[in-house]
């Protein structure tokens, strides 16, 4: 990814907007929908109990030994956009975390930057006055816990928590893999109805810099505020999308088949595009994120850990997997990933393989 606009410093209502498309845009479909974020952080604005503006940091401005923890939701995306939360699963999530290990976070990251699990940190520190970190666990989103750069790079799962909307939180405790986590999380998510907020690990200020990818709340923040700018200025949002992320356009067509089921706490399916000025067809594959695009032929266009985005072809906004719609007119964006996420290590577990493709990864290359 390409970026080096201003770092942000502050998020305010007004940067609301921007904050949405930029990471619905990131969310390569998933993540949960931006607009459930929004709309909570600008009930928590809007709220005289609580200020106007969350501190934004970047890692490095931590001090070593400050503790972090990174916060948002979890479950199918479906669900997500039909089950509002009350607003508080995450600050039980937080405050189970606290409690069972005694130490108490100086400041907040999001697991992902894509969808609402960029902007839930933001509620939080909102509503705990706690800063959130200029940076994140994935540098897009991903279905699974075990799928960030903070497990990737050995962070051992120390403390977690989950908590529905009802105050039923769980909490666990030197889990021995994130995997483990993962799986012990999703099935109680799923009893839970399909979504819980989380907080989880505990992590030094250290570490965090080292493995976290940096900028990516600012890189949100200039991405949907460059696609909104270009519709006002008549420009091409899409093409304002790609300069700003340094990616591509991979195909411009209409869905013309949409295959959608939600099993065991994922959407997954896939969607058929069909070319709008031609014969092509190309088919993208999802578990709550497109994972896989292929054209007609079985030729791989693109896969994970690259970023594969749909937006609306004419506006640059965002349709995550939820949406799509039969007749919907979209371009396929190619992202390339972020350097933490194209190790060897880090293939093992969110390259093609990791989802049961029988796949090589294949960098994406823009022209």
């Amino acid at each position: 990814m390409n970026f080096d606009a201003p770092p942000l410093e502050t998020v305010t209502i007004d940067d609301l907007e921007a904050l949405g498309v930029g990471a619905g845009i990131l969310g390569t479909g998933g993540g949960g929908h931006p607009r459930v974020g929004k709309l909570r952080l600008r009930t928590i604005f809007e709220d005289p109990t609580y200020p106007d503006a969350v501190e934004v940091i970047r890692p490095e401005d931590l001090s070593a030994d400050a503790t972090v923890a990174s916060v948002g939701g979890m479950g199918a995306p479906t669900i997500g956009v039909e089950k509002f939360p009350n607003g508080r699963e995450e600050i039980r999530s937080l405050d189970a975390i606290e409690t069972a290990s005694g130490r108490t976070v100086d400041a907040l990251i999001p697991g992902e930057i894509g969808g609402v699990n960029s902007i839930v940190p933001l509620c939080v520190g909102a509503m705990t006055g706690l800063p959130v970190l200029d940076a994140d666990g994935m540098g897009r989103a991903f279905p699974e816990l075990q799928m960030d750069t903070f497990f990737i790079y050995g962070h051992p799962v120390n403390y977690a928590a989950i908590s529905d909307e009802r105050g039923n939180t769980i909490t666990y405790q030197d889990v021995d893999s994130a995997e483990r986590l993962e799986s012990f999380a999703r099935a109680a998510t799923v009893d839970m109805g399909g979504r819980a907020g989380y907080a989880f690990p505990l992590m030094d200020g250290s570490f965090v810099a080292d493995y976290s990818i940096l900028d990516t709340l600012s890189l949100a923040h200039e991405l949907g505020t460059a696609v909104l700018a270009a519709q006002t200025d008549g420009r091409d949002p899409i093409e304002t999308a790609c300069e700003v992320v340094g990616g591509t356009q991979l195909f411009t067509g209409k869905v013309t088949d949409v295959y959608r089921r939600n099993e065991a706490g994922f959407a997954n399916g896939e969607v058929t595009l069909a070319e709008l000025d031609g014969t092509e067809d190309i088919t993208i594959e999802f578990q709550n994120e497109f994972l896989v695009a292929r054209n007609d032929e079985g030729d791989v266009l693109a896969s994970v850990p690259d970023l594969i985005c749909l937006v609306d072809k004419d506006t640059g906004l965002p349709i995550t997997t939820d949406a799509l719609r039969y007749g919907q007119r979209v371009t396929v964006l190619g992202v390339p990933a972020p350097a933490l996420l194209r190790t060897d290590d880090a293939l093992d577990v969110i390259g093609p393989e990791a989802f049961g493709y029988d796949l090589t990864y294949e960098p994406l290359r823009v022209e």
